[in-house]
């Protein structure tokens, strides 16, 4: 094994972050081992004028934050990616896998910043490029008129009552927390009533599957933020779903040990909404996932999500 590991990640400060975050206890296990950090472009860190994700990613092949990250690392130009979790697709790229989720995941949450849902005035304009978090939006507030935005924390952060006159942004509290910008006016909204993104508020480590940076790394990460990650997954999958459909997923470990996973997914106006919840063994989550996902389609979402891919 090479002393040396590879780290890519996208250019943002909060991805900065988050290698920063995985990367503090990696490195006092391993204190022989010197990690290098690589920058890579993404096609969504590139294309700044595109309005929504789901078109980007067209434009690029992909995902519009993980592909040429994915491609680095089978190329072998990267040892390992550090992901939001979140924007990775459900099938990583062949000859690759993820390690066992690290933990502790942060804040799985979203956040109104700016503003309280109570507070907003009727017709209130509140920035969000996120298909899910508009549909969620619209389900509590139909009367709001939701701006598509796109951009970096700080920057998403800045249109609030900037030149598009926002009332409110909604936010990962993860990437918050994570970058100490918790704005003074917020909301941290229920994950009950307004579930996160499959995968948020958790990182992705991608590696070659028999890599020496794969055998290095075994082991590391948290079991049970990984059986919450992998549940959520699993069921976003099985609904054939990405980050440009509007399923929202929260899986987390009760005091009764059993893994608890709800979901919904919801129509981009607001106006249909299906949602579901279950719970199993923890070290099952696969079968949780899909028997969530299967109460879901059995409800009416596959209908909503037939309609939201029409052409």
């Amino acid at each position: 094994m090479s002393d040396v590991v590879r780290i890519g990640s996208r250019a943002s400060k909060l991805a900065r972050a988050q290698v920063t975050e995985w990367l503090g206890p990696i490195a006092e296990r391993l204190p022989d081992v010197r990690f290098k950090r690589e920058i890579i472009l993404e096609g969504g860190d590139q294309d700044r004028v595109t309005p929504t994700l789901a078109e980007v990613a067209k434009t690029a092949g992909g995902s519009a934050f993980s592909t040429n990250q994915e491609e680095a690392l089978v190329a072998g130009r990267v040892d390992v990616i550090v992901h939001s979790l979140k924007d990775l697709p459900t099938t990583v790229h062949e000859g690759t896998s993820l390690l066992t989720t690290p933990g502790p995941r942060e804040d799985v949450r979203d956040v109104l910043c700016g503003a309280t849902l109570n507070d907003l005035p009727q017709g209130a304009r509140v920035g969000t490029g996120a298909p899910r978090r508009v549909a969620q939006l619209l389900a509590l507030r139909p009367d709001l008129e939701v701006i598509p935005i796109r951009g970096n924390v700080p920057g998403r952060l800045a249109r609030v009552k900037g030149r598009d006159h926002l009332h409110a942004v909604v936010l990962a509290a993860a990437g918050l927390n994570r970058l100490g910008l918790m704005p003074e006016i917020h909301q941290v909204l229920d994950p009950v009533a307004f579930p996160p993104s499959p995968g948020q508020g958790a990182l992705g480590i991608q590696v070659r599957t028999d890599s020496p940076a794969a055998q290095l790394l075994a082991g590391t990460g948290d079991p049970q933020v990984d059986w919450c990650v992998r549940a959520e997954r699993s069921l976003l999958a099985e609904l054939h779903g990405g980050c440009s459909v509007p399923v929202g997923a929260w899986g987390r470990v009760g005091p009764d040990g059993l893994l608890h996973l709800s979901a919904v997914v919801t129509s981009l106006d607001g106006m249909t909404q299906v949602t579901a919840a279950g719970a199993g063994p923890a070290d099952d989550p696969e079968k949780l996932g899909c028997s969530v996902a299967a109460e879901l389609l059995a409800q009416g979402a596959a209908g909503i999500l037939a309609e939201i891919r029409k052409p």
